[in-house]
């Protein structure tokens, strides 16, 4: 049976839109930015903030019970449903160590059924020590070395992943440069499936 390792935020949930829409937005009225401008991933200069605004941002909107409330992808949860249990699921997330509870908590009460580990590498924050495992999904990777394909929208970790020998699977978001949908996403999934029976 193939592991898959699962991104959280903008791949299992559209976390950059919701935190956009119903975040960002509404506390600055004199941006205009819509999703689909969104073409780095950090977006600091496209929304004309600094870095650390944008992650107080972000950190306090998924603090809040606006990311708790998030639903996930439709089409993925529809196909965990379906064709979950023919794989292992991880999810493999970057998010700071004062959050992850949170993002754990969001992805097993919507797919706990199928995903059973939750692993994250600490997204680096101002203040307090946090013992370095790892320096990236890369290295957390390496170390597991269980991991058959990779669901991400970093190309960066994409190619690192690739190096590894991980399958990797880029969903496409307007920060990279995939054209594969989610439904081609899960095509390219099934596919590897059907080959691992």
């Amino acid at each position: 049976m193939i592991t898959i390792a699962w991104d959280v935020d903008d791949v299992l949930n559209d976390l950059m839109y919701c935190w956009l829409t119903y975040k960002w937005l509404p506390e600055h009225l004199d941006c205009k930015v819509c999703f689909e401008q969104i073409m780095v991933n950090t977006p600091e200069r496209v929304i004309n903030s600094t870095k650390e605004e944008y992650l107080v941002s972000l950190d306090s909107f998924r603090l809040s019970k606006a990311y708790s409330q998030m639903k996930p992808n439709p089409e993925i949860l529809a196909w965990f449903e379906k064709s979950g249990a023919k794989a292992r699921h991880i999810a493999l997330t970057s998010v700071p160590i004062k959050t992850a509870h949170i993002s754990a908590d969001w992805v097993m009460k919507n797919f706990g059924k199928w995903i059973r580990s939750f692993s994250f590498v600490p997204s680096p924050r101002i203040g307090g020590y946090i013992p370095e495992y790892d320096r990236n999904k890369t290295d957390y990777l390496k170390w597991l070395n269980k991991v058959d394909i990779l669901v991400e929208d970093s190309e960066q970790n994409i190619l690192e992943a690739q190096k590894l020998g991980i399958k990797g699977i880029l969903v496409a978001k307007p920060w990279n440069k995939s054209g594969l949908s989610i439904c081609g996403v899960l095509n390219e999934i099934n596919t590897a499936i059907g080959k691992s029976l």
